[in-house]
């Protein structure tokens, strides 16, 4: 299945969930933010969103500093 990953065609398998996904690429959840269809969905969904063929993602890391 084909998506938009942080505007860069990604292939994952079928039926994988966002939470799968993070998952999937090692990234630390208690660091980003994501936004699903051009909409921000709080972590506690991101198991129950489950990826559709096209469908766009960003996954924004947050940074500290000063």
């Amino acid at each position: 299945m084909k998506i938009i990953l942080n505007g860069k065609e990604d292939i994952l398998p079928e039926g994988i969930t966002v939470a799968g996904l993070i998952s999937l690429k090692k990234i630390n959840p208690d660091t980003i933010i994501v936004e699903y269809n051009y909409e921000l969905v709080k972590s506690e969904l991101w198991p129950d969103i489950f990826l559709k063929e096209n469908d766009r993602l960003e996954i924004l890391r947050l940074v500290g500093g000063g």
